[in-house]
């Protein structure tokens, strides 16, 4: 099986059994959306002692989407919030990097596997936009989260 196929597999996977999926009583609740494609997520969050105690999603969008959703909810359940906001960060920067430039895999973890959107530049959003949402939920802002 080459790499490749693996990060498929593991998107596919991600799309047909997202983890943390559903809603979440008495969290923080925000709303994204992506214009582009109609990509909609409501991210539930419930920070305690500065650190992100759980997190579950909900919403409709294509399987990048939903995969990338599923995966940063794993990703961010127990960190500090300044850590979540540095794996954003970092995340950002791996999907936005040059084609040309090396990903940072470690820098990420098994995030990567969605590295492989740097290729295909309108799908970049779809990928991002559950991290524009937990942004958002992190800083309690009240606006809908987009990928711009």
């Amino acid at each position: 099986m080459s790499l490749d196929d693996l990060y498929q597999e593991v998107i596919l996977d991600h799309n047909k059994r997202p983890r943390n999926y559903g809603p979440l009583a008495d969290a923080i609740e925000a709303h994204g959306h992506n214009p582009l494609c109609g990509d909609r997520l409501t991210l539930y969050v419930k920070v305690a002692d500065d650190r992100v105690a759980d997190i579950h999603f909900e919403g409709s969008g294509c399987a990048i989407s939903k995969a990338s959703a599923s995966l940063m909810t794993e990703a961010v359940k127990g960190l500090s919030l300044a850590d979540a906001e540095a794996l954003f960060k970092r995340f950002q920067d791996m999907i936005t990097r040059p084609m040309e430039q090396d990903l940072d895999e470690a820098a990420v973890g098994k995030l990567a596997v969605l590295g492989g959107v740097r290729q295909f530049p309108v799908r970049i959003k779809c990928a991002s936009l559950a991290w524009h949402t937990l942004r958002a939920a992190l800083r309690k802002e009240p606006v809908v989260a987009k990928t711009e």
